[in-house]
């Protein structure tokens, strides 16, 4: 039987659930995983659940980094700093981190993973994506015989309950945004979530795990929910999709593109029925074809379920594992990130309802090599009529100038939103 003596940085909700994580499954992991889990040390700034005394740190220092007795560091503080202080710390002094910080990881990766391989400590993440679901383990210890080409995933548990709740219920995203804050599913400043900055943090980490290269978030696309209406999901339901925040990422060669924005999928597509705030990825591997794993992306005991299984994964290797790809500031220079990707897209435009106007709009996108696969105008009115398009797939760049020349175009009063649109 093996000893395994932690320090828990951070008692919020994550840490609280780590922390009874422990004491509950601590028999059951002595039983099935012959490691015996001592948590010695609880460093907060507030102690949000009873633990005794003796637990508690009062110097970081003092009773974390010069215990020599300590093996692993959890750190479920968030954001950069001093998370990242803490971290470089703990590793510095040979000391294993688990953590679940995705801004961190998507930001500061490369010299987190040098200092670990420096001192001969792990560094352990799978918490940072996906909460729960295990896809970081899946990609490093299941999925070595593929070269996955694609991931696409809803990895953000308040934008994917917003858009359901806006489809299902038919309310507006202002009325949906504050209910989910009256329940706990959206922060009290929800920017991270809503612009789909949390989300492109987490895709950073997946892509550059899926496609055994670092993409970092400056060459991310990324787009969040806020200016997504009822009309557009009320409208897209009617066209046979779903509206959702993907985060999508697909290899070609030495090529890359990652990009998070609202995407309209059929109905038929697996991720249309991830509903909620529940999480999904699906990837595609050139030997094992299309994946899907599902399950909660948040959630004291979720990601905790995730932290303890790292510390459990991390206790019991011998030897410590490292990102094998070239994980450094600068990005490979075999690699070219694309900015100019290939969708399908629809298109919301507000005309006067008059003769002519659908030919005007078809004759800018045909000049722009954009090529309509459907129309659908709804109502009549003196005023203005909403004009729908879907278009066949056609270059990012070739559809926003197209679009810049349609808000030329007299009768056209305004280009209501652009949504990119997957199959």
């Amino acid at each position: 039987m093996k000893n395994v003596n932690i320090a828990l940085i951070g008692l919020g909700t994550v840490g609280s659930g780590v922390y009874k994580t422990i004491a509950m499954q601590k028999s059951n992991i002595e039983h099935k995983e012959g490691l015996i889990l001592n948590l010695k040390k609880v460093l907060a700034l507030e102690y949000t659940i009873d633990i005794p005394e003796a637990l508690k740190a009062k110097d970081f220092e003092h009773d974390i980094i010069e215990d020599k007795s300590i093996d692993i560091v959890i750190e479920l503080i968030g954001g950069v700093h001093p998370a990242k202080e803490f971290i470089l710390a703990a590793l510095g002094a040979g000391k294993t981190v688990v953590t679940a910080n995705k801004e961190l990881m998507a930001r500061h990766w490369p010299e987190l993973n040098a200092a670990a391989k420096k001192n001969g400590a792990g560094l352990y993440f799978e918490a940072s994506v996906g909460g729960g679901i295990p896809i970081i383990r899946t990609i490093w210890d299941s999925l070595q015989a593929n070269e996955i080409t694609s991931v696409m995933g809803i990895i953000n548990g308040t934008t994917n309950y917003i858009l359901t709740r806006m489809e299902e219920e038919k309310e507006s995203f202002e009325s949906v945004l504050g209910e989910a804050q009256r329940l706990g599913m959206a922060e009290a400043n929800p920017k991270s979530d809503l612009e789909g900055l949390d989300a492109m943090y987490k895709l950073s980490i997946l892509s550059s795990m899926a496609f055994h290269a670092r993409v970092p978030i400056e060459y991310i696309y990324c787009e969040g929910i806020t200016g997504i209406t009822q009309e557009d999901i009320a409208y897209g339901q009617e066209l046979g999709y779903t509206l959702k925040l993907l985060a999508i990422g697909k290899k070609s060669g030495n090529t890359i593109e990652a990009r998070v924005h609202p995407t309209m999928i059929p109905v038929t597509h697996p991720l249309a029925s991830v509903r909620g705030a529940f999480n999904a990825v699906f990837l595609h591997g050139n030997i094992v074809g299309d994946i899907m794993l599902y399950g909660r992306g948040a959630g004291d005991m979720q990601t905790a379920s995730a932290v303890v299984s790292d510390v459990i994964y991390a206790a019991g290797r011998e030897k410590h594992r490292y990102t094998t790809f070239y994980n450094e500031d600068k990005v490979s220079a075999e690699l070219s990130f694309e900015n100019n990707w290939e969708s399908e897209f629809f298109l919301r435009i507000i005309a006067q309802d008059s003769p002519g106007v659908l030919a005007k709009i078809a004759s800018v996108f045909g000049s722009h090599n954009v090529s309509i696969a459907s129309v659908m105008q709804k109502g009549q009115s003196k005023d203005s009529v909403p004009l729908i398009f879907i278009t066949h797939k056609a270059k990012e760049i070739s559809v926003k100038r197209a679009v810049d020349d349609i808000k030329y175009i007299p009768e056209v009063l305004g280009v209501a939103n652009i949504i990119r649109v997957e199959n």
